[in-house]
């Protein structure tokens, strides 16, 4: 049974990786929660730090120093020697990574791969390893799931693959459910298919969702609160909607700008956000934005140089209903009220697949 509070709570996680050229804090100071039953999308350019804050509570980095708290049910993570984090992998915590063909084995059978997947966790015999293998590829949309079982990796689409990826991620029935950028080398009518399977699964199972891309649009369409990352730093949270009509960071209305609108011109130019992300070997004392930030060039010689030189604290925004935070010392207050451009809808997914097999039930004593 889940301990009370949060299934996932981070508490400023840190994670510096050792270089020739020095230290590079490529997380620094972030912190969030994950509800069951509820989706967190983490946002950001590349070199955010997304990902590696996902593979932080994974407990997959080897070579980097990882500092901070970040409990699953109210345990520590941080400090649990690897023979217990294996037991936690794949069995409480799941994840899906960005491309299913390069994490998929080239030699072994999907069904395999699944199986093996779920054996280790349930000491299940090769038997009931297959069984369930075939029960998940029913269960994500893999059509003819006993046939498709016996192929391989390089058998099947990339959307297929992914649902592969899922099916393995899921075998186990897993509390917290990690998809880095899962949708990103798909095109727009599989992603929506994809987005709409981990939905439909996580309904059916009350799951915890961490959902990392750099595309507004899937969060607009999949996330319950948001988290903008910026130079390793948490620049922005809020619930959905709020971020989206009324972001407070210069750099989440600079990514809402960015977007394309469905009621603009052919001919109209589209907007960038000008510069680049600075760099984490030399990180700058006072906010990451300060050298693209239009609020800051506009101010004062004394808000620029205090921008420059002060790290804003990570704290509520004045004009919060509740659970917006801002990490600005002059959040974007006079303009929340405009309203921040949506992104174009997804596709409508694809029907349903047919209901899958019937459950195979976990070996005794697995529970």
């Amino acid at each position: 049974m889940a301990a009370p509070g949060p299934l996932l709570e981070v508490r400023d996680l840190q994670v510096t990786f050792p270089t020739p050229a020095g230290p590079v804090r490529a997380v620094d100071g972030i912190g969030f929660t994950v509800e069951a039953g509820r989706t967190l999308g983490i946002v950001g350019e590349s070199g955010s730090g997304k990902s590696v804050t996902s593979l932080a509570v994974m407990g997959l980095h080897r070579d980097a120093t990882v500092s901070g708290s970040i409990a699953l049910d109210g345990r520590e993570l941080t400090a649990l020697p690897d023979r217990e984090l294996n037991r936690l992998r794949g069995r409480r915590m799941a994840m899906i990574f960005q491309d299913p063909l390069s994490s998929l084995h080239p030699y072994y059978t999907v069904g395999e791969q699944v199986a093996e997947h779920y054996r280790v966790h349930f000491k299940a015999s090769r038997a009931v390893g297959r069984r369930r293998a075939v029960e998940m590829l029913g269960e994500v949309g893999i059509p003819e799931p006993a046939r498709r079982a016996a192929d391989h990796p390089h058998q099947f689409s990339g959307g297929m693959r992914q649902r592969v990826m899922i099916a393995m991620a899921l075998a186990c029935e897993p509390d917290l459910l990690i998809a880095d950028e899962p949708t990103t080398a798909l095109d727009v009518t599989v992603q929506a298919q994809i987005l709409e399977l981990i939905a439909r699964i996580q309904a059916d199972r009350g799951l915890g969702v961490v959902m990392i891309t750099h595309d507004l649009g899937v969060v607009a369409r999949v996330a319950h609160e948001v988290l903008v990352m910026y130079g390793g730093r948490a620049a922005e949270q809020a619930p959905v909607d709020q971020l989206f009509t009324a972001p407070a960071h210069p750099y989440t209305r600079g990514l809402l700008d960015s977007l394309p609108r469905l009621d603009d011109t052919d001919d109209a130019p589209l907007r960038a956000i000008p510069g680049s992300p600075p760099s984490l070997l030399a990180p700058p004392p006072g906010c990451p934005y300060v050298p693209r930030c239009p609020r800051a060039a506009a101010g004062s010689a004394a808000e620029r140089d205090r921008c420059a030189s002060e790290r804003p604290a990570f704290g509520l925004a004045a004009s919060s209903a509740g659970g917006h935070r801002v990490a600005c010392h002059y959040p974007l207050e006079a303009v929340a009220a405009v309203p921040a451009k949506a992104p174009a809808p997804a596709p409508a997914p694809a029907p349903a697949p047919a209901p899958a097999p019937a459950p195979t039930p976990a070996p005794e004593g697995s529970r």
